[in-house]
């Protein structure tokens, strides 16, 4: 039998039973500052260098036996076991019975026996020219990538991020919204000569990207614009379809790569064009190696596992309903939004792989924005709120700009907030009391580049495999989006009708309302 299926859930394993325990006897009255001053070489215990990242975990609310007893959660409810069916290409994605491959968009040529690896570099080898053919067409200003989802936020997300590495001479827009006030404002900026338009739909009929697609090149049509085919590209299987719409260059992907999992396939074409051929292959060669990392290394030093079980900690002992990210870099400005739909589609699930409700807390709410920014905006909360919310700070050593002063001011305002969450300050008149004892985890970049962004996703990836591991469920399909998307459509027919007949008295009142 499948062994995705067969796996113990972390709830039924002994050392649940044990982790709980200890957390009501030792673990839940943890004082960091205690714990500093005990264990001199606590920073050396809970930090570990990873490819491209290194990771300070101990201004966490964890021990050594907690740590390990974490461990032994992770054997029992056979972690090891479902990593590797996870690299062998097995149907890991039980509830739609397909492979996991995403990984496999990474590997370099001959890297194992994948039968798909061959096609795949096919597949990359023709993205990758025509990126250089975008690049070096002075013609092309402007590329609009039109998707949603893992097919608008990863592109997004690492544009942004590489953007000291992108070319000049090209600017880069992303529309993802229905809301005809998006694609307006990108239209009013564009002209039709001088732009490359990016559809990025896998099967060519998500509602949000079609009703995009087709009104810019209505506007394209209606501006003079000519050459659909040349000022138009597809990032789908559905050949046909785009072929029907006047488009002719399209790169396919392979339904083993789920979108949120999608930036390293020909989703990433935005990329491509922004950082060149070389340095997207940089990107996936990053993403290779925590692969490795994450393949090959004991548990005890695995740092993706070392953070999935941290976040099991965090959920499903402490209760901490929410994680803040806050990367102190502008560039990694939209990396939040990306880990939003990274962790909470792939693990806000209330069953099991075996579609049994599960008797504990899963994903976290993640939010967040860049640091210095939300100083002055929500740290508040997180230094004297009344909930407890976990932070990860994100800064990188070396910057990419030359203006004096700034980068160390920057990374001493990380480096200080940490310190502040975790130290607090005694105040005898209450309101400038901060109680301290708050954790957070650092990850630290040499410099941010294609290989340290690629390690830095593909690390957090893997972390939320773990996590989904040990909770049983299935982290790869995410049937949570349908039913809005369903009964969009019969609205949307209402809307033009006026028809309310069996609806709720909430939805008629507002149809009402709306149609006036």
């Amino acid at each position: 039998m499948n062994n995705v299926m067969t796996r113990l859930r972390c709830d039924h394993a002994p050392a649940w039973a044990a982790l709980r325990e200890h957390f009501e006897s030792i673990g839940s009255k943890l004082d960091l500052r205690d714990a500093f001053r005990r264990d001199e070489g606590r920073f050396q215990a809970f930090s570990q260098a990873a490819p491209h990242v290194f990771a300070d975990l101990s201004k966490n609310l964890i021990d050594n036996q907690s740590q390990a007893l974490l461990m032994e959660l992770a054997r029992e409810c056979g972690l090891e076991r479902h990593r590797d069916a996870l690299f062998a290409g097995e149907a890991v994605n039980n509830t739609e019975q397909r492979a996991v491959k995403h990984w496999l968009l990474r590997a370099p040529p001959g890297d194992g026996g994948d039968p798909d690896l061959a096609l795949v570099h096919s597949t990359l080898d023709a993205m990758l020219a025509y990126a250089e053919q975008v690049r070096g067409d002075g013609a092309i200003t402007d590329i609009v990538n039109i998707g949603i989802g893992g097919s608008d936020l990863g592109p997004q997300m690492a544009v942004a991020a590489l953007e000291s590495f992108a070319a000049e001479g090209k600017r880069f827009h992303f529309v993802s919204n229905i809301d005809g006030h998006e694609l307006a404002a990108v239209l009013r900026r564009v002209r039709p000569g001088s732009t490359l338009f990016l559809v990025a739909s896998k099967t060519f009929t998500t509602i949000e990207t079609m009703t995009n697609a087709r009104s810019a090149r209505a506007w394209f049509e209606a501006e003079g614009g000519r050459d659909i085919a040349r000022h138009f590209a597809a990032l789908t299987t559905n050949v046909a379809a785009a072929r029907e719409f006047g488009i002719a260059t399209t790169f396919g992907f392979w339904d083993w790569v789920g979108g949120r999992y999608s930036v390293w396939s020909a989703i990433g074409l935005p990329v491509a064009i922004a950082i060149g051929a070389a340095g997207f292959r940089e990107l996936l060669a990053g993403a290779h190696e925590m692969d490795r990392h994450f393949a090959t290394t004991p548990l005890e030093t695995n740092l993706p596992v070392r953070l999935g079980l941290l976040d099991v900690w965090y959920r499903n002992f402490h209760g901490f309903t929410s994680r803040n990210i806050a990367p102190y870099h502008s560039a990694l400005r939209r990396l939040p939004a990306y880990l939003q739909q990274l962790e909470m589609e792939s693990n806000g699930k209330r069953v099991d792989a075996q579609g049994r409700a599960v008797a504990f807390a899963t994903s976290p709410v993640l939010w967040g924005e860049p640091g210095t920014n939300g100083q002055h905006a929500y740290f508040q909360m997180l230094h004297q709120g009344t909930d407890v919310v976990p932070v990860e700070f994100v800064a990188v050593r070396k910057p990419a700009h030359l203006l004096p002063g700034h980068h160390d001011l920057l990374l001493a305002n990380a480096m200080a907030q940490a310190q502040a969450l975790m130290q607090g300050k005694a105040d005898d008149g209450g309101h400038r009391n901060f109680p301290g004892n708050r954790p957070s985890s650092f990850f630290l970049l040499d410099a941010l580049t294609p290989a340290s962004l690629g390690a830095l996703l593909a690390m957090h990836e893997h972390r939320v495999f773990v996590s989904g591991s040990l909770w049983g469920i299935n982290s790869f399909d995410q049937w949570g989006v349908e039913l809005g998307k369903v009964l969009a459509l019969d609205v949307a027919a209402r809307l033009g009708s006026g028809d309310a007949a069996g609806l709720d008295g909430s939805t008629a009142g507002l149809l009402r309302h709306i149609r006036g």
